[in-house]
């Protein structure tokens, strides 16, 4: 039977778990192995992430290639990995390519999932007198930089006509932002599912706003382009994103299976990956990474460039490549409707 853990050692699991939206942290490049064959693709994921997708949905079966997984904590570790050649895929949000783009990473992206931000959301304390984004005037919010948070963050103040100068930022990661949040050494925690989740479950906060309708609710895999130019890699990755799409239609009828094996990866209690996968996976299309796309991503990178938090332009389209769009459908193809 399992223990029942008290609200704040709910949220301990979280410490461990760095979604795929932001972060600086290292990676386990001692990762398993799937398939057989003489070709390998080295694959870049996150804890519950897209293995234990494929694996929950039967994916892995009769690969005619390895992957060898190495498992990270966050998108912009990832990033670095495939602009080093260690990765040859991997799967981000919204925002880390962007900063990767910035720094001139040899990254390219080359499919694209679109879903609700509604578990992109700033956090307040349950008792707190904040009643919307204006009040966060002048007020400490905790944020990753880099990640899909951090912009959620910019374009929600600039909604409720706000600018990032006009709170106290906090660059926290997430095992630091969730300590930070608990103990009320800040004022707002501006993160993403499964954290989102995990908190309003444990009853730690409630949302201030979510980024559904601010943001764009895309997020992605991105390749090397040396594993693009290499034909039998470039197969490869052709097979594995049609494995990861059919993966993710299977989440829509088989909600409750996946959220258990999501537990079992990540150490969330039931509940909260059920809910989460509710809020946020079971809301994802795969789209074709087009120009609509590439707009919309650019005007993430554009509003980091006004910042000065990417150092110069950047030509977002150079970063992308459409060779695997297939008959997917438009990039603004409205996400399935969440139940979170």
């Amino acid at each position: 039977m399992r223990r029942r853990l008290a609200p704040a050692a709910l949220l301990l699991p979280l410490a461990l778990l760095l979604a795929a939206c932001g972060g600086n942290s290292a990676a386990d490049t001692g990762g398993s192995v799937d398939g057989k064959g003489s070709l390998t693709l080295d694959v870049g994921d996150q804890k519950g992430g897209s293995q234990a997708i494929l694996e929950a949905a039967g994916e892995l079966k009769n690969l005619d290639y390895k992957i060898k997984w190495s498992t990270f904590t966050s998108g912009p570790p990832l990033l670095e990995a495939v602009n080093a050649q260690a990765v040859d895929i991997g799967g981000v949000g919204n925002t880390p390519p962007v900063f990767a783009a910035g720094a001139g990473s040899k990254i390219t992206v080359v499919a694209a999932w679109h879903g609700t931000s509604k578990g992109d959301a700033i956090l307040v304390p349950d008792n707190s007198k904040l009643a919307g984004t204006k009040d966060l005037k002048g007020k400490s919010v905790a944020v990753a930089q880099g990640s899909s948070a951090h912009y959620q963050l910019v374009a929600s103040l600039k909604q409720a006509g706000l600018s990032l100068s006009d709170v106290k930022v906090k660059y926290l990661q997430p095992a630091d932002a969730l300590a930070a949040f608990t103990s009320g050494k800040v004022d707002a925690w501006a993160v993403w599912d499964p954290y989102t989740s995990q908190v309003l479950k444990a009853k730690q906060g409630r949302v201030l706003t979510t980024g559904d309708g601010i943001t764009n609710g895309l997020t992605f895999q991105v390749a090397a382009p040396s594993a693009l130019g290499d034909a039998k890699k470039a197969e490869a990755i052709k097979d594995y994103l049609e494995r990861l799409r059919r993966a993710y239609k299977w989440v829509y009828s088989h909600e409750d299976e996946w959220a258990k094996v999501w537990a079992k990866e990540t150490g969330l209690p039931d509940d909260v990956a059920l809910a989460a996968v509710k809020r946020t996976y079971t809301t994802r299309v795969a789209v074709a990474v087009d120009q609509q796309l590439i707009a919309s991503e650019q005007q993430i990178a554009d509003t980091f460039t006004r910042l000065k938090l990417i150092p110069g332009k950047v030509d977002f389209g150079a970063f992308t490549d459409t060779r695997y769009n297939g008959g997917l459908p438009p990039s603004t193809t409205a996400p399935r409707p969440s139940e979170g």
